[in-house]
């Protein structure tokens, strides 16, 4: 699956040029690990035999990671094109009603901004390669990292392959994902309300309420509060706000009606 996913994920690599780049990287960083793991063993006076294990873990910790970011490349165009298929879709269908032909309308497309409109740009050009629309449509769905793009062109490609007019499948895919992206909304909302009540107590209510009762409770125990107390409450509520702040981005739906 390597090959695939390095298309997918748009890098230029052969599965051969990857992976011999991938274990360059990985020896060199297990490495600088091992000889920094090896200072703590000296002073702890434990043997050095232990770094063989040491190093061989690292290093298949390392290598899996790298293979990791593959995937990790994938999800993040994923959810760039995901933002965009509904605006180039729509694109698309206004070129098509206005009477243009449809590589006409995917050249159009694909010359305005935007993630999405570059994989209709490697659509046009697979076209001008030699390729048949259909056969670069079909390629373009296999190595699309989005479900919703890959729904628009099956229809379009289906609509082909069918002889049927493309507009109003192309209309129907679109309404469909609309509605899916509403019902996306709508779910985000209800989780909203539940994060906002633990946002409330977690990061509100308990801080101030907390630090404040505890300012008291110590007045009367004779308990000191000196100021590395404070920055270490401080820091706490500094983390809890940044992994609230973090939650409520990751859960957010991206989407653009």
């Amino acid at each position: 699956m390597l090959k695939s996913e390095l298309r997918t994920a748009h890098l230029r690599y052969t599965p051969l040029q990857y992976v011999n780049k991938s274990l360059k990287t990985t020896a060199l960083y297990a490495s600088l690990f091992t000889v920094l793991f090896a200072f703590v063993l000296q002073k702890s006076k434990l043997s050095l035999f232990l770094l063989i294990p040491v190093f061989a873990i690292l290093f298949i910790l390392i290598f899996e990671y790298t293979l990791l970011t593959i995937r990790a490349k994938i999800r993040s165009r994923r959810r760039d094109v995901d933002k965009e298929v509904l605006f180039v879709g729509r694109y698309l269908l206004v070129k098509i009603y206005s009477g243009r032909p449809l590589l006409n309308a995917l050249m159009e497309t694909a010359s305005s901004s935007g993630i999405a409109a570059k994989y209709i740009k490697e659509i046009v050009d697979d076209i001008n390669t030699g390729s048949t629309i259909e056969d670069a449509l079909k390629n373009a769905m296999t190595y699309s990292p989005s479900e919703k793009l890959r729904k628009v062109l099956f229809h379009i490609n289906n609509a082909l392959q069918l002889g049927v007019d493309v507009t109003k499948p192309l209309e129907s895919v679109l309404n469909e994902i609309t509605k899916e992206e509403e019902l996306e909304i709508k779910k985000y909302g209800k989780k909203l309300n539940s994060l906002v009540i633990f946002y409330m107590l977690a990061a509100i209510i308990l801080p101030s309420l907390g630090t404040a009762l505890f300012i008291v409770i110590s007045s009367f125990l004779n308990f000191p509060i000196n100021l590395k107390g404070l920055i270490v409450v401080i820091f706490f509520i500094v983390v809890i706000q940044f992994v609230f702040i973090t939650l409520f981005k990751s859960i957010r739906p991206l989407v653009n009606l």
